[in-house]
């Protein structure tokens, strides 16, 4: 499964967000600057975590974006399904049907071993994602790279100046 670009993009500035201090949001162009992204299509991304509930967002000229709840309250799946949208990966378009022997009565979306067995696997994948927190992200980060805090606060006011 190939995820657009714009989740990783998303899973990065709430990540990032974290670190900063509660209450002080940060214009969409600023977040785009920190990792030379396009500011316009970040935004699209900070909307979409906007309707979910994920980010909020300020208006004015100290406005920007700051997470909507704290990060052990949002899972990677909630900044999936913000993006990529709450769709399976698979979809079954019962090609059985088409096959010799069907039996067009049959929804062959609940019988077909191929469409149960992609569904299991999918469920599996949201599972992961739903047992993870932006939280969870933000200790490993801490743990492995314990700069990243301190540099992420310091690049933040940079690009402020």
């Amino acid at each position: 499964m190939r995820m657009s670009e714009g989740v990783e993009w998303a899973l990065h500035t709430c990540l990032n967000l974290t670190w900063l201090p509660a209450g002080q949001a940060v214009p969409a162009a600023k977040l785009a600057e920190f990792y030379g992204l396009p500011a316009a299509y970040l935004n699209k991304q900070l909307q979409a975590l906007a309707r979910a509930g994920i980010v909020s967002s300020t208006s004015g000229p100290r406005g920007g974006f700051q997470l909507a709840r704290g990060p052990e309250h949002i899972t990677l799946l909630d900044v999936v399904v913000a993006i990529e949208g709450p769709e399976e990966a698979f979809r079954c378009d019962q090609l059985l049907k088409q096959g010799p022997g069907a039996d067009p009565t049959v929804d062959y979306r609940q019988s077909c071993l191929v469409s149960r067995g992609m569904r299991r696997a999918d469920l599996a994948w949201r599972r992961e994602l739903a047992a993870q927190t932006i939280a969870d992200l933000r200790a490993d980060v801490e743990r492995a790279y314990p700069a990243t805090p301190g540099n992420t606060v310091n690049r933040f006011a940079a690009l402020r100046a």
